[in-house]
């Protein structure tokens, strides 16, 4: 199982951000995000907060191992063509670490107060899939391309609308942990019928809080290939490096003597 770190831009400063991410790169892990908000999302909702491209575009360039995402990009904060040539440049300044991660959004107060539309649910799956066909264009005309191979990873777990375009689309699907089971037999059925080889899409997750081995072993009978820790500021690795112990099953340190 790969393990990844997300590393929330909220209440915090970016030395401790750098700090943070390089040290999740130290520690081996196999991906590292950030997310796309323009508030808080916990605590004060007025408080210290950074734009996530911006801060990727500098882990990229401080980072050697992981690779590296937006958790995911809201496709209409940004025209599709333009988050395709952000991608495809931030992935020539990681040496070809990134993945392109999108989604419909969801936090009304990002829209608002930065002047977008704020449509229902359903608008924006709907709007994701025209997105994405966007993106995919404008990638096969960058000149240069893609440095790596720039996986679309595409989160969202609506049975009818965004699992259909994650069979027919995706390299990567992403959900939230307690959706996980039911959304990846949904996302199987869902490749049956576009015929799709499931096995061509990564099963992944987050979860916010690491909660015991049971918890990483539940995931992985499930399906789950890929779990992304959500970790704030203090950036405690702590839960890191059990984390990287529970998906690679290594037995946990016996008391020193």
């Amino acid at each position: 199982m790969k393990v990844g770190v997300w590393l929330a831009p909220e209440h915090t400063d970016v030395s401790s951000m750098r700090t943070a991410w390089r040290e999740c790169d130290a520690l081996g892990v196999d991906s590292i995000w950030v997310w796309d908000h323009f508030f808080p999302l916990t605590g004060d909702p007025d408080g210290m907060h950074f734009e996530g491209w911006s801060l990727l575009a500098a882990m990229a360039v401080e980072t050697t191992r992981a690779q590296i995402g937006v958790l995911v990009s809201n496709h209409e904060y940004r025209n599709p063509e333009l988050l395709a040539d952000m991608a495809r440049t931030v992935d020539h300044l990681s040496g070809g670490r990134v993945i392109l991660a999108v989604g419909a959004g969801w936090f009304e107060r990002d829209y608002t107060e930065y002047g977008y539309p704020f449509r229902s649910g359903p608008e924006r799956a709907r709007s994701t899939v025209e997105a994405v066909r966007r993106i995919k264009n404008r990638i096969g005309q960058l000149n240069p391309a893609p440095m790596g191979a720039l996986p679309l990873l595409i989160a969202g777990d609506g049975p009818q609308v965004m699992l259909r375009l994650v069979a027919e689309q995706a390299q990567i699907w992403n959900t939230m942990a307690w959706k996980f089971a039911e959304g990846n037999k949904i996302l199987d059925d869902w490749c049956s019928r576009v015929d799709r080889n499931p096995t061509e899409i990564e099963r992944s997750c987050f979860i916010v809080e690491l909660t015991g081995r049971e918890q990483i072993d539940s995931l992985r009978e499930a399906g789950a290939q890929h779990v992304m820790l959500q970790v704030h500021n203090p950036f405690d690795m702590e839960p890191v490096r059990q984390l990287l112990r529970y998906a690679q099953r290594v037995p946990e340190p016996g008391p020193t003597r």
